[in-house]
């Protein structure tokens, strides 16, 4: 039975044939060149044209957010402002390329923050961040080192804004300090599960293997998240866009075409 994600599907520019890929198989490309904060600054005019180039012929776009040192929830108040300087601006950029979602991870750090205080200073975050921001723009977090599924869950919870969703990331859900199996991450995150990002390890490093390449059965996360979640889309977030994409299509995700066979 094929389950075709073709419509719901992105592959990430951490792939260097992602742009590629995307092409020869009808999908979305999640823009990723921002990831590293200093990009929107002293050398932006190489990183934007090399992204623009990679939208080139291309229809669907997510944007994934910078990271680095980044927390909205941070105890010293100047480094929030800098999280939100840079969310900001990386929103100004996504709106200039016609991208309305953007993916954020969460900042939360282990054994730094304390779960109630970090859903607090997030959600408090969040809710002024949204403030004003279009009804069309989506915001969707990403887990990255939580302990529990639910922590995520219960800040979009509290936000209680539409556009604010979850990013189950299967690479981050399978690491060892994670505190759940990865199918339990999906079913936790399901109510607020709007985005999934596909890659693999074997629980001790975040390597962003191949989809069959490590613990996590994605396979299972495709079928799950689809059935439960009906609009969710996914990003492929591996090193190699084509070879992912043709593991999916092999899976009965992706239905053959004339451009890929």
């Amino acid at each position: 039975m094929i389950i075709d994600i073709a419509e719901k599907l992105y592959i990430s520019t951490i792939a260097p044939d992602a742009a590629e890929t995307a092409r020869e198989f009808g999908l979305g490309l999640e823009i990723a060149e921002f990831c590293t904060a200093s990009n929107m600054d002293a050398e932006f005019g190489a990183w934007d044209k090399k992204a623009r180039e990679e939208m080139r012929g291309i229809n669907r776009f997510t944007f994934h957010a910078p990271f680095n040192e980044l927390c909205p929830a941070a105890v010293d108040p100047l480094i929030v402002d800098v999280a939100k300087k840079r969310y900001e601006q990386a929103y100004e950029l996504m709106t200039k390329y016609g991208i309305t979602t953007m993916i954020a991870h969460s900042g939360f750090v282990p054994a730094l923050y304390d779960d109630r205080w970090f859903a607090a200073k997030s959600t408090d975050f969040w809710k002024k961040f949204l403030k004003g921001k279009p009804a069309g723009f989506k915001l969707f977090l990403e887990n990255t080192f939580e302990r529990s599924p639910m922590l995520l869950h219960d800040i979009v919870c509290a936000v209680g804004d539409s556009r604010l969703g979850l990013c189950l990331d299967t690479g981050h859900a399978a690491l060892s300090g994670s505190g759940a199996p990865v199918m339990e991450w999906v079913r936790q995150s399901l109510p607020f599960l709007r985005h999934v990002h596909l890659h693999n390890n074997y629980g001790s490093r975040d390597s962003h293997n191949a989809l069959d390449d490590g613990i996590a059965d994605i396979a299972e996360v495709v079928r799950a998240s689809t059935e439960k979640a009906p609009g969710v889309t996914f990003t492929v977030e591996t090193r190699c866009g084509k070879t992912s994409a043709e593991w999916l299509s092999r899976s009965g995700f992706l239905r053959p075409g004339e451009d890929n066979g």
